[in-house]
């Protein structure tokens, strides 16, 4: 009664505000029982194996991004989702985490100088939004402009909620049919069924089993599917990052993914710091329909004295639409740097993923003749997202091949150059050897 007079709450509000304190405390705790599991979503050892866990409310997909069972699609079985997640993270035993769970496909706002671009999570699935953000500018800039040669920056401007999607979902499929081989791909969804009962060697995530697969041997019928359920892979609470990741996996089927990988990449996700990440035969898969596992060009049947390899390194067989390039000051220090092949450095077109000290943007110029014309390398201009929401423009970086005097004045007793350049200079160095490049006002980052 004090409590009542002193604050002048009714009853039925000191109620609800109770009941909302419950709530929150309860999403908090299952937040940190989820990331606190060992080996950034394995079990840990004080649950038994299998058990079916209650609904989480802070991982719940609104139903409105679920679909009916009506729908058509093929309901996913045990041995399906076992052998989904053996090929993600080598155990069965082991769930997407918190970062991975919530992360989609989201636009930055639409009508604006940075409307093309997706925001990106911190966490592992960064890899895969910027991989898809790669594609939504090859679309928005070549394949989907109607045929148009002279583009400009301009193109990926006011860029309206709708094409947004159909970017998205042209994005999407590209990359999906590309891991078909192009002749087919399949598009995973999230029903409001589970579709079996899990042994007691799967652990359960209240997600993998309520999936649908569509099949598709038809790119404009399945990029068709895919817009027409863009929701369920761009909208908060979608998974839409995890149900790409998926489709990506059965569109390349898994035998296929077992004969691309060798011995030095048994599965496609790795943990670091208490979180899955990409590892490098996923990022091929995106790039180029294949999850080799390394970066150089071809196989490698021998090693450094001539002797047959037991298994063969498989790396880079063709040019795809988008690249690839690399830079990590940690590696270069412990000689561990990756040397990027051509097939990788030099795409159909001006487009680069890049990875910066295991950051990951998008590089890319609106010149399409670029890399198909040595007069066009000599002096350009490429622009730079980095799909943190602290950018809030295009970055304009203007390339000087035939200029040195980023070496000027720095002499062997001055210390490592790597040192006092930032991480995207050098990135872009690994592709145009002594380049100057100049920031245009912006203050460097990386």
């Amino acid at each position: 009664m004090k409590r009542l007079e002193s604050s002048k709450l009714s009853y039925i509000e000191i109620l609800q505000e109770e009941v909302k304190k419950s709530q929150d405390k309860h999403q908090e705790s299952r937040k940190s029982e989820d990331e606190s599991e060992n080996g950034a979503g394995a079990t840990s050892g004080t649950k038994s194996r299998g058990q079916v866990a209650t609904f989480n409310v802070l991982y719940s997909i609104p139903k409105p991004l679920t679909i009916s069972f009506s729908l058509g699609g093929i309901p996913i079985t045990m041995d399906m989702a076992g052998n989904l997640r053996k090929i993600l993270f080598g155990s069965t035993f082991h769930i997407f985490n918190y970062e991975w769970k919530k992360s989609h496909f989201k636009f930055r706002e639409p009508f604006s100088d940075l409307s093309y671009a997706l925001e990106a999570e911190r966490g592992g699935s960064s890899a895969i939004q910027m991989a898809v953000q790669a594609n939504i500018i090859r679309y928005l800039l070549f394949t989907g402009n109607n045929g148009t040669e002279n583009v400009c920056l301009q193109y990926l401007y006011d860029v309206s909620p709708k094409k947004q999607e159909e970017a998205l979902a042209a994005a999407l499929s590209d990359i999906l049919w590309s891991a078909g081989k192009s002749q087919s791909g399949s598009v995973c969804l999230v029903s409001t069924d589970s579709y079996f009962t899990p042994t007691t060697e799967y652990k359960v995530d209240n997600f993998t089993e309520r999936v649908q697969l569509f099949k598709f041997s038809e790119k404009e019928t399945m990029q068709k599917f895919i817009y027409e359920h863009i929701q369920c892979f761009k909208e908060e609470g979608s998974h839409g990052v995890i149900l790409f990741l998926y489709s990506l996996i059965f569109s390349r089927t898994i035998d296929r993914l077992r004969e691309d990988l060798d011995s030095t990449t048994p599965h496609l996700l790795r943990s670091s710091l208490g979180n899955f990440v990409c590892r490098q035969a996923l990022l091929n898969l995106m790039l180029t329909g294949r999850a080799s596992p390394n970066v150089f060009n071809g196989n490698i049947l021998y090693d450094d004295q001539g002797s047959p390899l037991p298994v063969p390194l498989h790396g880079v067989l063709i040019r795809s639409d988008v690249g690839y390039l690399h830079w990590n000051r940690e590696l270069l220090q412990h000689g561990k740097l990756p040397m990027v092949g051509s097939m990788l450095k030099t795409p159909k077109l001006p487009i680069w993923l890049c990875n910066i000290n295991a950051t990951y943007s998008v590089l890319f110029s609106t010149n399409n003749s670029l890399l198909s014309d040595w007069k066009m390398e000599h002096l350009f201009d490429l622009y730079l997202y980095s799909g943190q929401p602290a950018q809030n423009h295009t970055v304009i970086l203007t390339i000087d091949t035939h200029s040195h005097h980023w070496e000027e004045g720095h002499g062997k007793g001055e210390g490592d150059l790597e040192k006092r350049f930032p991480s995207v200079e050098m990135t872009i160095r690994t592709k145009w050897e002594g380049a100057a490049i100049d920031w245009n006002g912006t203050v460097p980052f990386f």
